[in-house]
């Protein structure tokens, strides 16, 4: 999705030897671009790697020497097993030492001691952060996340449980990453019935490239009585929120006018 206006840059990583092997579905890749998109981010790229520290270090590196991205998200490997490797993968990449982080400590100690248990050395390793970084609090779970910022780029490191790092998103970083945004994102669609993709496809060509701020996507959704059932996704980029509402109904007036003229029924207008 390339919409108008001047976007932040960001770059998701979702680890561990399990999504690559497909044992846990990356629902995790899919919560992230579409938050970061509505805030006004372009997503550059999805990476999925397995636990492996010179695997991410490499990857890692290469995307911030060669892209300079605004935004770095990792999910995954902040827990106790030997396998939980991202920070010190990513401390690597970024050139510097992983060191007890007092935030962390207080915040892994605090979860352990109110259950009555040990903190061992492997409940332990989860308060060490690359050097500098923030902690981030884990409301769900017993990991704390990490944020730093490194020359232009912001680096955010979340837990791979989905529940734990939706919450964490939302409460904590979601704010902190909010001044990145310059626009904001909003989405709406329709069902549009009677008329086959083909047949749309040169209304949509046509029409895009006009508005810059607007991207439309077609879904075909099969056959209603024999007819062809399309979705039409829209989402448009204004500078503030009353504005992209505004060009979200114009956008979806005009383009639903304009499927009607040619044959489609309309229906399930969501602008």
């Amino acid at each position: 999705m390339v919409l108008g206006l001047s976007r932040p840059r960001a770059w998701i990583f979702t680890l561990g030897t399990e999504v690559v092997n497909g044992l846990v579905v990356n629902t995790n890749a899919a919560f992230l671009g579409r938050r970061l998109a509505l805030m006004g981010f372009t997503i550059s790229g999805v990476v999925s790697l397995p636990d492996d520290v010179d695997a991410i270090s490499s990857f890692l590196s290469y995307v911030l020497e060669k892209y300079e991205p605004d935004l770095v998200v990792t999910t995954g490997g902040l827990g106790p097993t030997y396998d939980d490797i991202t920070l010190e993968a990513v401390a690597k990449a970024l050139g510097k030492p992983l060191v007890l982080n007092e935030e962390a400590y207080a915040m892994v100690r605090e979860k352990y001691v109110a259950r009555g248990y040990e903190l061992t050395p492997e409940r332990l390793k989860m308060a060490y952060l690359p050097e500098g970084a923030k902690a981030l609090p884990n409301p769900v779970g017993t990991a704390p996340g990490a944020f730093l910022v490194v020359d232009r780029t912001r680096v955010v490191c979340l837990p791979g449980v989905p529940r734990e790092m939706e919450e964490m998103w939302v409460k904590y970083v979601e704010p902190l990453i909010a001044e990145l945004a310059p626009a904001r994102v909003v989405e709406g669609s329709f069902t549009l019935v009677g008329v086959p993709e083909s047949s749309l496809a040169p209304i949509l060509r046509n029409y895009v490239p006009m508005y810059p701020r607007v991207y439309v996507k077609s879904h075909p959704k099969g056959l209603e009585l024999d007819a062809p059932v399309l979705e039409i996704y829209i989402a448009v980029s204004a500078p503030t929120q009353e504005e992209a509402l505004k060009l979200l109904r114009e956008t979806c007036e005009e383009l639903a006018l304009k499927a009607t003229n040619i044959g489609g029924r309309v229906r399930d207008l969501r602008c």
